[in-house]
């Protein structure tokens, strides 16, 4: 497919042809047109085709229809374009929390043919400038609230040439709403190629080792075109809400790319913690629901308040599901939780099941669109009810942008995902571990997250992880972090308990040695749970 980049830095990063995934596109909707630029798809088509005056974004105090981004969106290309001299194929760094302006640019930079590399808001100095540096962002689009760390990242990162700040004062002649309102209405998107990378995505760090993805514009629809018509179902009249950053992909797709997909609304919060979300959801009459397990969890105290919303579908993704949170949400709300797999280097969803379909304890099935096999290390299928390796191939796949890893992650056109599952007799998909986080202790293998659901089932527990500690006796002993809820005490009649609680829970070898309370877990900005880091906790 001819390539609309100027810039070639992408296509020349991409992984030697012998590590590419192997795509797969079996179902009808998976045809694309050589030339694609996803933007049209998402969000010009339905002012072309006379949806202009619905409602598409929401936020506090603000609502923009469909016509509404396109303007905001088209004026920030014309500005990169004709005032920050872009051209296709350049990197833009975007750095702002979930706001509608977020959304704008990152539409702005798709049209005029950049690849967006959108940041987490929490992120420093120092982690801004490995992202500047990976993708040598040349162009930077920033809230103003968060400019200190970008700028201080932009001293030692000479290629970043144009910084644009967002929200800013109305008298700054520098602010890109000032620029925005100096540029025609409209522009005519760049006709990029299918597979034009359009996005670099950065793994959320729960090894602490960035890796960028590439993704492109044909991989943006495909995930659009698989999970949500087959397991999620929402509807044009939907509103969307959720917690997860748009830099984030389970985020980007939650938040924009499936509701926009079908002409739907969305509605975006700078903060979503627990609190904010209830309001959100009260507030703007939320229906489909994106959040992680430990938000449900808090969430699930307001279960009454819940009950007196329009709220009808709840996605979990990030990280597992554990059985007893998910019984905990449909005694509280009354809804099944959708639950899923999926993996920033296969951009989205890949493994689920519908609220009929739902089983405690097991993520689902494969998704319409996608293959996935359990294979032992010696790459072979294995029987039913055996752990072993996920792998999957389908639409997308796994790119890293030049990195060595992508030999460990792709392997003879499968994607491996790194996550120990199994699969039982009826197709469903049964999660056990990270297959680094398997304790393997006195000769038996020990599922971390198997005896993290063995606590949170505990009412003194609130949050737990569980990570393999060295011991000269047994290897590795079981080792877990507790968060207590408020009124238990963290002594030593409490650690009895709790290890006794596991011991009748799953079986008895499995049940933690070791038992250290803490305030807090340590935590990704989406949510996961960083493990690697527990050991350093004390």
């Amino acid at each position: 497919m001819p390539s609309a980049h100027l810039d070639t830095f992408a296509r020349d990063r991409l992984p030697p042809p012998p590590l590419m995934p192997e795509l797969v596109f079996d179902l009808p909707a998976l045809e694309f047109p050589a030339q694609l630029n996803c933007a049209w798809e998402l969000l010009d088509r339905h002012v072309a085709e006379g949806r202009g005056e619905r409602v598409c974004l929401r936020a506090p105090g603000l609502i923009w229809t469909y016509r509404d981004l396109q303007e905001q969106a088209d004026r920030i290309a014309n500005v990169l374009v004709h005032e920050l001299d872009l051209v296709p194929g350049n990197r833009v760094l975007l750095r702002s929390a979930n706001n509608p302006m977020l959304a704008a640019c990152w539409f702005g930079v798709i049209k005029a043919g950049g690849i967006a590399v959108t940041t987490m808001p929490l992120l420093r100095a120092k982690e801004l400038k490995d992202v500047l540096d990976i993708a040598q962002c040349s162009h930077a689009l920033c809230d103003t609230a968060l400019a200190r760390e970008l700028m201080a990242a932009a001293q030692l990162c000479p290629q970043l040439r144009h910084v644009r700040h967002f929200n800013t004062n109305a008298r700054d002649p520098q602010g890109l709403e000032q620029a925005m309102q100096r540029q025609p209405r409209a522009f005519a998107n760049v006709d990029t190629a299918a597979d034009d990378t359009c996005l670099l995505a950065f793994t959320s760090g729960t090894t602490g080792v960035p890796k960028a993805t590439m993704h492109f514009h044909r991989d943006l629809l495909a995930v659009c075109r698989c999970w949500p018509p087959h397991m999620l179902r929402a509807q044009a009249d939907d509103v969307f809400i959720g917690s997860p950053p748009l830099a984030f992909t389970f985020g980007l797709g939650g938040l924009l790319l499936f509701p926009l997909s079908i002409g739907a609304s969305t509605v975006l919060l700078e903060k979503a913690a627990p609190a904010q979300l209830l309001d959100g959801i009260r507030d703007f009459g939320a229906t489909v629901l994106f959040t992680a397990p430990t938000s449900y969890r808090a969430l699930a105290a307001h279960g009454e308040a819940l009950r007196g919303t329009r709220l009808r579908k709840c996605v979990s993704a990030g990280e597992a599901l554990p059985a007893a949170t998910r019984l905990q949400w449909r005694e509280a709300a009354g809804l099944e939780i959708i639950d899923g797999i999926g993996t920033t280097e296969l951009l989205h969803i890949f493994i689920s099941a519908d609220e009929a379909h739902a089983r405690p304890g097991a993520t689902g099935v494969v998704v319409p669109g996608y293959r996935a096999e359990i294979v032992d290390d010696e790459e072979q299928p294995v029987p039913a009810g055996t752990v072993g390796r996920l792998r999957v191939k389908g639409p997308t796949g796994c790119r890293y942008l030049a990195d060595a890893r992508q030999a460990s992650y792709v392997r003879n056109g499968w994607n491996y995902t790194g996550d120990a599952y199994s699969q039982d007799a009826d197709g469903y998909f049964h999660f056990h571990a990270r297959t680094d986080d398997l304790i393997v202790s006195a000769g038996y293998n020990i599922a971390a997250p198997e005896v993290e659901a063995a606590l949170l089932s505990h009412p003194a527990v609130a949050e737990c992880g569980v990570i393999g500690v060295p011991d000269a006796e047994r290897g590795q002993l079981v080792k877990a972090f507790v968060v207590l809820q408020p009124g238990f005490q963290a002594d030593a009649a409490m650690v009895r308990a709790l290890q006794d609680f596991v011991k009748q829970a799953i079986a008895p070898y499995k049940y933690p040695r070791a038992v250290a309370f803490l305030e807090a877990l340590p935590r990704t900005a989406t949510g996961k749970l960083q493990r690697f880091r527990l050991g350093r906790t004390e």
